[in-house]
């Protein structure tokens, strides 16, 4: 896609230069602003959106284990998420059947054609799907829909030569109703070019008025751009019930302020079109799209290493609160649930400021498997509070057997959760006996072995 592919060279020539980083964010948000603006993105959203971007760049500093420049990546996958729809993806499985969808568009923006590929997609969601060819304006509407009803397999309802597109779009979905179709979409007339507005909202109203559709769909052509803000945001105002297709995303230059434009009202982006053929569909997912533009295969492996680093500051806390005072089964429990987020024990504790060159070997607490951890969860879960604040209590037999019943483990595991506490519990007065020296030694200005 013109314009927005030239975001994927922007992140790729970061990643490959090197230099003073101030220099090199300046360059690289001069190149997202070009990019943007080829790409029909409104130029204050442009401005404001790089600023952004510099500002988190220069000031937000990235977790252990991450460079300025991965990091810089992550903020611009952020915030271009927030410009074309936020984290918010919407649900396309009907939440019930039949489901009514009523499709408006302006004449010459693929309504009738992304009526065949919405049904093509619920087809093969497993969904009896029936169309309504209620488009009484255009020459060829009605025998295009049957086609595409026939291609798709998607039961068929028209009136050859009908006027009274009101009456055959409640007459259609009744009818599909009675057949058992579990989604309905009806097509209705478009308008002749842009700024036919009110006309093309007047006549959704009166059809939804007489179908009572459980969903009004509307598609904007991607080639409108940043016109597709007024259209959007009448089209919004006009039915709660609303959402937007945007078409022929793969051959515009304007795809990315269509996009932007429609965000920018509320409404929200359901599905865009992604080419010609009947399959080229999809639903809108703005993080998807997102990491797609920027180019990068690994860009997912890239966020998900982030985030899990970002999670090491929590588990930091951990540590400094099992350094400083008493160490429980309710710590245990905290300390298993980050690791299972963040990877083996001994590879977190290496990425810990000041604890990794405090390191020696401690196999025992770093070989926990997965499913290990899950079931020294479910121990705890049948713990007492009083057992889980005094892990010496379970060396009585009858709690173990008590406990293990309750989980629906061995006795044996129970004693093996004991065991790893015992573990953790010396390895952390190791650790500490570690740091009090070297803080001491610090102090006097010499390190062990200086």
């Amino acid at each position: 896609m013109p314009g927005l592919d030239d975001l994927r060279k922007a992140v790729g020539k970061l990643l490959r230069k090197g230099g003073p980083y101030e220099s090199l964010v300046n360059e690289y948000v001069r190149d997202l602003q070009r990019a943007l603006i080829s790409a029909d993105v409104n130029v204050r959203l442009v401005f404001s959106l790089s600023k952004t971007i510099r500002e988190r760049a220069l000031k937000e500093k990235p977790p252990p284990g991450v460079s300025r420049r991965e990091w810089l990546v992550k903020i611009t996958y952020e915030e271009l998420v927030k410009l074309f729809g936020g984290d918010e993806e919407p649900e396309v499985r009907p939440p019930y059947t039949p489901y009514v969808i009523m499709m408006v568009g302006v004449q010459g923006s693929g309504k009738t054609t992304t009526v065949g590929k919405l049904a093509k997609f619920y087809r093969d969601m497993g969904y009896r799907v029936g169309v309504v060819a209620a488009d009484t304006y255009r020459p060829g509407a009605y025998d295009q829909l049957r086609q595409l009803a026939e291609k798709t397999g998607a039961m068929f309802y028209g009136e050859p030569g009908g006027r009274d597109a009101v009456a055959i779009a409640k007459r259609g979905v009744e009818e599909l109703k009675k057949r058992g179709a579990d989604v309905i979409i009806v097509d209705t007339a478009g308008r002749h070019g842009y700024g036919k507005e009110e006309a093309l909202l007047e006549e959704m109203k009166n059809i939804a008025a007489a179908i009572n559709p459980d969903e009004v769909i509307l598609v904007i052509d991607a080639s409108m751009g940043q016109k597709s803000f007024d259209l959007a945001k009448r089209f919004h105002e006009a039915t709660p019930i609303g959402y937007i297709v945007v078409t022929k995303m793969d051959g515009t230059a304007k795809g990315g302020g269509a996009l932007s434009a429609v965000a920018a009202t509320g409404a929200k982006i359901k599905f865009i079109g992604t080419g010609e053929d009947i399959e080229e569909i999809e639903p809108f997912r703005p993080k998807r799209f997102v990491a797609r533009i920027l180019g990068m295969g690994d860009l997912e492996s890239l966020l998900e290493r982030i985030e899990r680093l970002q999670g090491v500051k929590e588990f930091e806390k951990t540590m400094e609160e099992m350094l400083a005072g008493k160490i429980t089964f309710r710590t245990i429990y905290k300390q298993l649930e980050q690791m299972r987020k963040l990877g083996p024990f001994k590879k977190v504790l290496q990425m810990l400021p000041g604890v990794s060159s405090m390191m020696q070997s401690f196999d025992d607490a770093a070989k926990v498997s997965e499913e290990k951890m899950k079931k020294w969860i479910n121990i705890m879960n049948s713990m007492t509070y009083e057992e889980l604040d005094e892990p010496s209590l379970l060396e009585e037999r009858s709690r173990v057997r008590r406990i293990a019943i309750g989980a629906g483990v061995e006795t044996s595991d129970v004693r093996e959760l004991y065991s790893y506490y015992k573990t953790v519990k010396r390895m952390v007065r190791q650790l500490r006996k570690r740091k009090d020296m070297l803080e001491k030694f610090s102090k006097l200005g010499k390190l062990p072995g200086a």
